[in-house]
């Protein structure tokens, strides 16, 4: 996409302060848009400010926003990730993750659809997971939350598709983010491991045998958000090097 394709537009990112969010929020400045991204942590939000890739920053929950104000574009990259084996998977980390994963992302898209309604234009990117596409051992909580995402993307594209709004999901592999991060020293930490054995166990999920970069899932983002994606709706995409 061009530089300033999206002059004019105003954008809310939210998990904003690193990784996939961070990653976004640039690609959505770099192409003219006015970006604003949230997120529970001010200091990596105000960093993105200071940087000029984004332009405000609001610190809230996810569960917990303030009003908000109009924005044209939004993408939805707030979520969390544990694991843990089925029998060892309480009704509380499915709980835990459903709150964030799903209900965050229901809270904030029932926030700025009222703003997208009333205008005749709106662009909702939620960034899911392949764990939204397939099952993976450990990770049943996590999977079944992904794939309720899913669920209200393709649901809520359905309804909106009349109104000059459109509602997809990005599906990123194993992506090199601070998540990420986290399960190589997990994996260290179980299997005695070193790192470089680490992330060669996740990236192996990958038939191109690496890591996805923030920057290519935010490449993938910035094209559903642009003039000619009108006809792309409710549709989840995967960013993942042919791992689905």
């Amino acid at each position: 996409m061009q530089a300033g394709s999206l002059q004019g537009r105003t954008a809310l990112v939210t998990g904003g302060g690193s990784g996939i969010g961070a990653a976004c929020a640039a690609a959505l400045t770099a192409a003219g848009a006015r970006v604003t991204v949230l997120g529970r942590r001010e200091a990596p939000l105000r960093a993105q400010v200071m940087a000029g890739t984004a332009a405000d920053a609001i610190v809230a929950d996810i569960n917990a926003l303030p009003t908000l104000p109009h924005f044209d574009l939004l993408v939805h990259a707030a979520g969390v990730a544990e694991s843990a084996p089925f029998l060892k998977s309480d009704v509380a980390l499915f709980e835990r993750l459903w709150r964030v994963n799903v209900l965050g992302a229901v809270a904030v898209t029932q926030a700025v659809l009222p703003g997208m309604l009333s205008q005749g234009f709106g662009r909702v990117v939620m960034i899911a997971s392949t764990a939204a596409l397939k099952g993976y051992p450990y990770v049943t909580a996590y999977a079944a939350s992904k794939h309720g995402m899913l669920g209200l993307v393709r649901s809520l594209a359905q309804e909106v598709a009349a109104k000059g709004l459109t509602v997809n999901a990005i599906c990123p592999g194993f992506t090199e983010t601070d998540i990420v991060a986290d399960s190589i020293a997990r994996i260290m930490d179980k299997t005695g491991r070193d790192e470089a054995a680490a992330r060669t166990e996740l990236a192996r999920h990958n038939p191109q045998r690496r890591l996805v970069q923030p920057s290519e899932v935010a490449a993938a983002v910035l094209a559903l958000c642009g003039p000619a994606s009108g006809a792309i709706n409710g549709q989840a995409i995967a960013v993942d090097g042919g791992e689905t």
